[in-house]
Formats: C-alpha cells, structure tokens, sequence
C-alpha cells in the first residue's frame, strides 16, 4: 500500500505562506546571510544574543529574567560561532518550544548554513541539539547556563572566549595567553 500525500487547496497554501510571513519570522527570512560576527551581538554572562525581528530589548529582558522567562519570537541566542538558536512564532515547533537549531560553517567570507531544524539537528560533534536543550529547565525556555539543569558541556570559560574570539567573520582580536592554550588544548581534544 502506498501512502499518498496530501493535497493541499491553493487556499491553505497562500494561509500557510501569510502565517510564515506575516508579523512572524519566514524561514526563507533566516538565511545564512542573517548571522555575522558573533561579537557584533550583545554579549550575556558568557553567550550573545539578538533579535532579528528588532526587539532586542526584549530578548535581553529574557535573557537577564533572574527567574527565568520565556524568549520572544526572533531571538537568537549563540554560545559560539558555528551554532545559533533562533526562536520562531508560537506554535512553530512545539516539540523544541519553538527553538530552531542552526548548526553553521564560518569564515572570512561569512556564514553558510551545515544544518538547521528542530528536533532532528546534530552538531558537527555528533551532539543532537534538542537532546541537550531539552534538559533545561522550563523557566529557562531551553536555553543552557551552568544552573539551568542542562549536562556540562565539555568546554570551558576560557576555552568559549577564546573561540568567540576567534570567529573568522569578526575582526581580529588578541587573544590572552591563558586563551591560546585553551585552544591548544582544544585541539588536541579534537
């Protein structure tokens, strides 16, 4: 037996593209262009943040809830420059509470997207995304810090400023020697 799919009305098409671009974020609106340096966003505890839709205010508002709060549509939120979480209309993806996980390549040249999707990315490590994200606790809205109920990961401070120092995409900055031997040690992790 094989399953057909189904047909869908020239009108539940033109309602399903007026949903994705209508006040919300289109998928085709994040594209491998939307993401920069990641030093050109605004730095929190450690990680960055932006909000393609301009509220910025408040992601940030989220970001710095001290008791957790939920993230608005067209957050993004990285750690480091190869993987970013943007945060899509309500309803988009209720397995990742609307979280979309881009895994990116970056150089000098910019941004290209490796992966992207929601419950089925997996970083160039072989970590599945949501399977760590999904861990945090609910007032956190899955975004990982130390507290909020997620594994370690197996980084350190020193070794992540170091890497966010180093995306290629950004101007060059120097880096403390502590930093250099984080990535040394990095490297011979790899």
């Amino acid at each position: 037996m094989t399953l057909q799919r189904p047909r869908l009305s020239r009108a539940s098409v033109l309602l399903t593209a007026t949903l994705l671009t209508s006040g919300s974020v289109a998928e085709d609106a994040v594209t491998a262009d939307t993401f920069s340096c990641i030093r050109d966003m605004t730095p929190v505890r450690g990680f960055f943040v932006d909000n393609i839709k301009g509220d910025l205010e408040a992601t940030l508002a989220a970001a710095n809830a001290a008791e957790g709060k939920p993230y608005p549509a067209g957050s993004v939120v990285q750690l480091v420059p190869t993987e970013v979480m943007v945060k899509r209309e309500a309803g988009f993806s209720p397995v990742t509470n609307d979280w979309e996980f881009i895994e990116l390549d970056v150089s000098a040249e910019g941004s290209s997207i490796r992966a992207r999707g929601f419950a089925d990315v997996v970083n160039r490590f072989g970590g599945n995304c949501l399977a760590c994200h999904v861990k945090a606790e609910p007032q956190w809205d899955m975004i990982c810090e130390q507290n909020h109920g997620c594994d370690p990961i197996p980084l350190t401070p020193v070794m992540i400023k170091a890497i966010q120092k180093t995306d290629p995409r950004c101007e060059p900055t120097p880096l403390s020697d502590e930093e250099k031997a984080a990535l040394q040690a990095l490297s011979a992790l790899r």
